[in-house]
């Protein structure tokens, strides 16, 4: 029985999307709800799985294609049994066969990593390269036992598909091989672009900077980390969780900065949805954690870890990237002292957190070392006068330095 593959409907917000990567080529045995193909929209890659056991009999939208909702991508055959395993004797295809038959999937991948067929082992049907092959041997790269029939790696012709063009060497004295390669865009990361340029034409964005002792954090945390994981059946207790918790506190206090731009008018929330900067391979996302200000310190260390999982496993959906109200970035992850955060339309502002970092500070006449952060607050100074932005970051500030401000909401 053949049976359409369709793109998924997309949402009102999403145009179209592209075609990222087929994990079955035509012919190959697939089961019902195996993953067939992913497709990358503006926010988020989608998986069309397969609906019943069988195989591909056709693809009508090659990868990097683009594609409308609900059009016919692939012809799809149900019970239909892949192509026939080539003999024993057979088993070892030379590297132009091998790029035939390992898909443009895996050709891709090979290309990005400057990788030659010949040095990945294929556990597929015929020694056909899987994507899964690749990616193992990128994780522990290790030589391929020659047979004795194999070609000399010397003397073998490299494949187009996944050549690397080098500079040609004019001395044996000369400098080394030189190499580059060209990756197209991918979607996620060409509408990071497009948004963060706009943000940054578009609003009138100022910063503003702080800096936040951590002791009374650490602290606390250091005191409570071992009983709040028991508690909590293993949710660990993390710095972003105060974070959060100070922020929506502090939105309630400066309506402004909970707010969004929409044409001419401005949407002023009656509620904290903090969207949370994750990196991924991908790119950069921005999942929202719903109603902070009714959450518990666990249940936003346990959204935070749910969130980054599926951001950094491209399971993100839609309804999980739309609709923030303020965000959070956090480049001391990554070791960054100071930064300046860009907007995240349409939302007003966004707070930067940094490495902490023991420095000198003047307390009571004596100078001590603390645990210091820098924090940094973007901001539209359309929606946002300078002194609400300067004094919400204040506010923020005296809530973490004084943990208990928190609970108390004082």
């Amino acid at each position: 029985m053949s049976i359409e593959i369709k793109a998924p409907s997309f949402p009102e917000s999403v145009a179209d999307g592209t075609i990222a990567t087929w994990h079955k080529q035509p012919g190959e045995a697939c089961t019902r709800d195996e993953l067939i193909v992913d497709i990358e929209t503006d926010k988020v890659v989608m998986e069309v799985v397969a609906p019943a056991d069988g195989s591909l009999s056709e693809i009508l939208a090659a990868e990097g294609s683009t594609v409308l909702s609900d059009e016919i991508i692939a012809c799809f055959t149900a019970g239909a049994v892949a192509t026939a395993p080539v003999a024993a004797g057979e088993a070892h295809a030379s590297d132009a066969e091998i790029a035939e038959v390992s898909g443009p999937a895996v050709r891709k991948l090979l290309h990005e990593n400057n990788l030659d067929a010949s040095q990945v082992t294929g556990t597929g049907k015929g020694g056909r390269i899987l994507k899964e092959d690749v990616l193992d041997y990128l994780k522990n790269p290790t030589p391929v036992a020659a047979t004795p029939t194999a070609t000399p790696a010397a003397a073998r012709v490299p494949v187009a598909a996944v050549a690397v063009v080098k500079a040609k060497v004019v001395a044996s004295t000369g400098p080394a091989h030189r190499t580059s390669r060209r990756v197209p865009m991918t979607r996620l990361r060409s509408t990071i672009a497009k948004r963060l340029v706009s943000a940054q034409n578009e609003a009138a964005m100022l910063t503003t900077y702080n800096e936040v002792d951590m002791s009374p954090i650490m602290a606390l945390r250091n005191q409570y980390k071992v009983q709040f994981e028991k508690a909590h059946n293993g949710t660990r207790l993390g710095f972003m969780s105060f974070f959060v918790k100070a922020s929506a506190e502090a939105l309630k206090r400066y309506p402004a900065v909970n707010a969004s731009l929409d044409g001419n008018d401005m949407v002023y929330h009656g509620y904290q949805d903090v969207s949370v900067a994750v990196s991924t391979d991908r790119g950069l996302v921005v999942p929202v954690l719903r109603d902070v200000e009714a959450m518990t310190l666990a249940d936003i260390e346990k959204g935070i870890v749910e969130l980054a999982t599926k951001a950094k496993e491209g399971k993100l959906t839609l309804e999980q990237m739309q609709g923030g109200t303020f965000t959070i970035t956090n480049g001391g992850v990554f070791g960054s002292l100071l930064s300046t955060p860009i907007l995240n339309p349409p939302q007003t502002a966004i707070l930067g957190m940094h490495k902490i970092q023991d420095r000198p500070v003047a307390e009571n006449g004596q100078v001590v070392i603390r645990p210091m952060m820098y924090l940094a607050l973007s901001y539209d100074h359309r929606m946002i006068d300078g002194k609400e932005a300067v004094q919400f970051l204040v506010t923020i500030k005296e809530l973490l330095q004084d943990p208990a401000r928190i609970l108390l909401e004082i």
